[in-house]
């Protein structure tokens, strides 16, 4: 719950927010029933946020896989639409993220404002890279021989993402928008110090247009809900942009129990405008061998 109210009638009871999870487009507690406690830069409390449990991180891993299907088949172009929509949405909401991000991160008002306005840009454009990547990093290759030779990227598959510590929407949106914009689902790791505007972004997704299951947000402790999803054997690749060089380390290595793509965490200035590293990051590419001429029209691809 949180201290936000409703109305602010003299004798009138204030409406408190619960804040919940949200995996598989559904807004569960923690399994666990545990939460912790938000509190602002001044130490003032915010909100109780649930604590997830290794459980809820597994739930999570099941909801991302059932949806990676569907999201991943969907045309580039239609990604890019649904993703729009979700900017859209975030902009209908701007006071309330004024006020989380002024809040997390002990932001002026005009400050605050300044960031989520750069963070709706951002989601709008990796929108746009959405039909326009399989063109940059892709395309037909020179062969010695009567072949055409075609490469295309395809997503990796299910991204645990943990989110930057410091940068609690901004860079939440710079490290999830790029997994999702290339057709992976996500499962992500809120800021364990600010959860709430992840939170809250949960709430926009379930009104807008992205499936159930292809975005998952959980809050709690970094370390613990990190550890399952990095040994976990249906997770593709991991993100570790929020965490500190012990964690990354130990997670690196948990990762190793099988074929898991990492992007290390490195620093980042979330306000310059990225490059399509975290893009391609978590993107395969799958190569086409066709016979041309009397060599007939079977193809094979590897």
């Amino acid at each position: 719950m949180s201290k936000e109210s409703t109305g602010a009638a003299a004798g009138r009871l204030s409406v408190f927010k619960t804040y919940k999870l949200y995996v598989g487009g559904k807004f569960p507690r923690s399994e666990s029933g545990r939460v912790y406690e938000v509190t602002d830069s001044k130490g003032q409390w915010l909100a109780n946020a649930p604590q997830s449990s290794r459980k809820d991180a597994r739930d999570a891993v099941v909801a991302a896989r059932k949806a990676f299907g569907g999201w991943s088949g969907t045309t580039a172009y239609n990604r890019g639409q649904v993703l729009y929509r979700v900017a859209e949405m975030l902009e209908g909401r701007r006071e309330q993220f004024v006020r989380e991000v002024a809040e997390a991160e002990g932001l002026s008002k005009s400050r605050a404002a300044a960031v989520v306005d750069a963070t709706v840009d951002r989601w709008v454009w990796y929108a746009g890279w959405t039909d326009k990547i399989a063109q940059v990093i892709g395309g037909a290759n020179p062969v010695a021989g009567p072949y055409f030779n075609l490469s295309s990227p395809e997503p990796t598959g299910v991204v645990a993402v943990l989110a930057p510590q410091e940068s609690s929407f901004l860079g939440l949106i710079s490290v999830l928008a790029p997994v999702i914009a290339t057709g992976n689902t996500a499962v992500v790791i809120a800021s364990e110090r600010s959860p709430l505007p992840a939170l809250s972004l949960g709430e926009v997704l379930a009104t807008s247009d992205v499936p159930g299951g292809v975005v998952n947000v959980l809050s709690g402790r970094t370390a613990e809900i990190a550890a399952p999803l990095a040994a976990h054997q249906d997770v593709n690749a991991i993100d570790l942009a929020g965490a500190d060089e012990a964690l990354a380390k130990e997670l690196e290595i948990a990762a190793a129990d099988n074929l898991k793509r990492v992007l290390r965490p490195q620093p980042v200035d979330f306000a310059a405008t990225p490059g399509i590293d975290r893009m391609t990051a978590f993107l395969e590419t799958k190569t086409v061998w066709h016979p041309t001429g009397s060599l007939g029209a079977s193809g094979s691809a590897y």
